[in-house]
């Protein structure tokens, strides 16, 4: 049985830069992602998708989150996420370009189900957005 577009979870992808932002959607349309992407360009806006999952908005299949964020920071945002009833569930893989160690391990202690450095070159965002799409939407088994 076949599953149609509009019934697939979204990715929530949260990202303030601009270029980051569009380097990353241009990686999953060129992908044909067949998941919706919501954007949250910031912690606040990030934070904000809390009370729509409660009331009953489609919470997405994973989220991908850079930590260096505007207004709520990254990693207050997983911390946020992991600690809610219903968003604790929710895959999170951070996509960020910090090589700080110490984000790294803050990430895991909170509970990051993913850690990826972002890629530089535009082929390799590619990569990145393929193991993306094949494991967290279409292998990875989601409670219902």
């Amino acid at each position: 049985m076949s599953t149609s577009p509009a019934a697939l979870p979204p990715i929530l992808l949260v990202e303030d830069n601009p270029m980051d932002l569009d380097l990353t959607l241009r990686a999953f349309s060129k992908r044909r992602l067949s998941n919706p992407i919501e954007v949250a360009r910031d912690g606040e806006e990030a934070l904000a998708w809390l009370p729509r999952w409660e009331a009953g908005e489609t919470m997405p299949a994973v989220v991908l989150l850079d930590i260096n964020l505007p207004r709520v920071s990254g990693l207050e945002v997983l911390k946020a996420f992991k600690d809610h009833e219903l968003a604790r569930r929710i895959p999170v893989v951070v996509l960020t370009s910090s090589r700080d160690d110490r984000d790294l391990k803050a990430a895991y202690d909170i509970g990051v189900n993913s850690y990826i450095e972002k890629p530089v070159s535009f082929n390799k965002f590619i990569e990145v957005a393929e193991h993306i799409e094949v494991y967290w939407c279409v292998l990875n088994e989601r409670p219902h």
